[in-house]
Formats: C-alpha cells, structure tokens, sequence
C-alpha cells in the first residue's frame, strides 16, 4: 500500500496530441484531474477516456493563476501531495517511488530538476530546479502569468530535493505567445514592487522589439532595492545592451556588456556577449579573451538563466576564430578542435577545423625553414 495519496492536477487547452504520452507519464499517482479551459478538439474525450476527472471551466479574463487555483480546488481535499504539471510534460518513469522515499510528513513542498529544452538527440539542453509539488493545504498560485506557489501555511514551509526526479518538456512551439505580454503588463501593475515580474516584463518587450520600453522597464528593473540577485541582474543588463544593439548604438551595447560582466563575472554567458560583439566588430583581441575567460568557468549555476549557447561550441568557436584572425594558428587549432568535439556533425565546424589545420601546418613549415 502506498504511504500517501498522490494528485496530479494541470490545466489544458486544445492538446490532444499530449493527452497519451502525458497520462502514459503520470499514471503513477492515485488520480489524475485535468481542468479544461476550453478545447474544441479532443483534449477532453480523450482525457476521459484515459482515466483522467476532468472539469470544464471557463476563466474570464484569462490569467494563469486563477485557471491553476481552481485546477487546485477540484484536487480532493484528502490528498496528502500534490503535483501540478502541463500536458506537454513528462515525468519519468519511477517519479512517484523517487518522491515517496524522501517525503516527509511535515514536508510542505518538493524540488527537482526541470527541463526546459532538449537537443534533437534527446539530452537535456536547459535545465534548472522545479517546485511544483506540494502538500494539498497552505498554497494558492499568484501572478496572471510566470505564476507561482505561495505559501500561507500555520507550519514553516519546508522543501525537500527529490535526487533522479526529473520532468522534461516538450513545448508546442506552434502555440503563441501573444498572450503574455499584456499579462504580464497586468503583473507588473498588480505587483510593482516585485521585481521579477518586473524582469520579466522588460524581457519580454525585448522579445516583441519594443526596445525602448524594454531599455526603460529593465532600468526600472535594476534601480529596485529588491533585485539583488547578480546573475538576474546581468542578465537584465544584457538585455538592454541587446536593445541598444537593435537601436543601432553600439557605445552603449559594449558599455552594457562591461557592466554585465562586472555585475556577474561568475557566469558564462556575459563573456558569451562579449566575445560575440568582439567576433560581430572584428575585435578579435576582446573576443579571444573573452571565449578563454570564459572557458575558465567549468561549472554552471543551474538557474533559469543559464543560456545553453554559452555551454556549447560557441566559445571554443570564438576563441578558434579570434586566434586564427591573429596568427595564432596552434592555438586556434586546439580550440576548434575542442568545439567539433561539443558539436561532431557540425560542416561549418569541420570546414574551420580543415583550414585552421592547413595554416597550422604552413606556420610549422615555415619555421622549420627558418
């Protein structure tokens, strides 16, 4: 007999084609409920069907929050854990005896890794931590989109890790984004002082083009007492550079990108930036020194933030190019090598490699006739 009753609860609109794959990867818990905010495919036969208790709901104006909270209040009071999920993603299998053997009766919430991306092979390509399992009583999602679980419970909240839990993600990228900008522009005004949403926001009007008004929120962003969070905070600074890029104001691009750098020198990605303005401006000095700083940095935070770019070939890339523009053959060599190893079927990579290759050999010929 199982030590606890297990929920899964989630949202869904129009993905029928999730519905298998989905109910095949949580059929591990005690019951499986799914609040439909409106398909007009199969999503909720199909569902049914499955095994799934689906509720039919409609949420006017939409906003995440609520169409999760009243997902959360059809969950049977008698739940001991809850877990929410979307339809486009996956446990793997053995998740429910991983939570079982580290949950605590007086746990209130669990921790695992999450991931975001894949490569076309099927390895993690972006991942970071996740907390959305939790205890049945004590939480209410807030924020009309980005939302999260907030805790009013009598007892200290308290989250464990869950070591081999994983939830991979499978996006429907045809799905738009178009929603998320008024949301959060709702966000922003409902919370001002919440400086993610705040975040969130200006990147999001980066995402749009609106670089004016991503260069004025991200501003915002930074003058508040509570973004304290460097890796965030550089992050934020590189977004306005990137805007002032798109602005055609290349001072201000390389001032933003020192001062990401500086804000958070213990990433990668802002040595990433920079030794792509150096390789875009043919600066290649600034751009080899950047992609060997940046190299020097083995491991990576983990957060939401972390940009797989800056983990693949791209910096061995950099460093290869910038040291062949500079003569600098036997070095470029090593380095090229080390990027077709981070991406083999690589042609441009391969052609790199054969070239710098050939220079090399032409140096070390040369020398030897001296």
């Amino acid at each position: 007999m199982n030590p606890y009753k297990i929920c899964v609860y989630a949202i869904s609109k129009n993905e029928e084609q999730f519905v298998d794959r989905w109910m095949d990867s949580v059929s591990e818990a005690d019951e499986v409920i799914v609040t439909d905010t409106g398909s007009t495919d199969g999503t909720v036969e199909k569902l049914r069907a499955r095994g799934a208790t689906v509720y039919e709901e409609t949420i006017s104006p939409w906003r995440f929050d609520t169409a999760r909270n009243i997902a959360l209040s059809h969950v049977p009071e008698d739940a001991d854990i809850c877990v929410s999920n979307d339809l486009d993603e996956v446990f793997i299998p053995g998740w429910r005896k991983l939570l079982e053997s580290v949950w605590k009766p007086d746990q209130t919430r669990a921790r695992y890794l999450f991931t975001f991306t894949m490569n076309p092979d099927g390895t993690p390509k972006k991942q970071y931590p996740m907390e959305k399992i939790h205890k049945r009583h004590g939480y209410r999602w807030i924020h009309p989109v980005h939302e999260i679980l907030e805790y009013s419970g009598s007892e200290p909240e308290k989250s464990g890790w869950v070591n081999g839990l994983v939830l991979n993600h499978y996006p429907d990228n045809s799905k738009p984004r178009s929603q998320y900008l008024p949301l959060l522009e709702l966000s922003v005004k409902e919370n001002s002082s919440d400086d993610r949403a705040m975040f969130w926001l200006g990147r999001e009007y980066v995402f749009y083009g609106n670089y004016d008004q991503a260069i004025e929120t991200l501003k915002k962003h930074l003058s508040m007492p509570s973004a304290r969070w460097a890796e965030e905070r550089s992050a934020s600074m590189r977004f306005i550079a990137h805007s002032y890029a798109e602005k055609g104001n290349k001072e201000q691009e390389l001032a933003w990108l020192y001062r990401a750098l500086a804000e958070c020198p213990e990433v990668r990605e802002p040595y990433h930036a920079l030794a792509k303005f150096g390789y875009l401006e043919s600066n290649w000095p600034l751009c080899f020194a950047m992609a060997q700083k940046g190299l020097q940095i083995k491991v990576s935070t983990g957060s939401y933030l972390v940009d797989a770019a800056s983990w693949g070939y791209a910096l061995y890339d950099y460093a290869a190019i910038s040291a062949y523009q500079m003569g600098m053959y036997e070095t470029a060599k090593d380095y090229a090598v080390q990027a077709l190893k981070t991406d083999p079927e690589n042609k441009r990579l391969q052609s790199n490699l054969t070239l710098i290759q050939q220079k090399s050999r032409e140096q070390a010929a040369e020398g030897e006739s001296l």
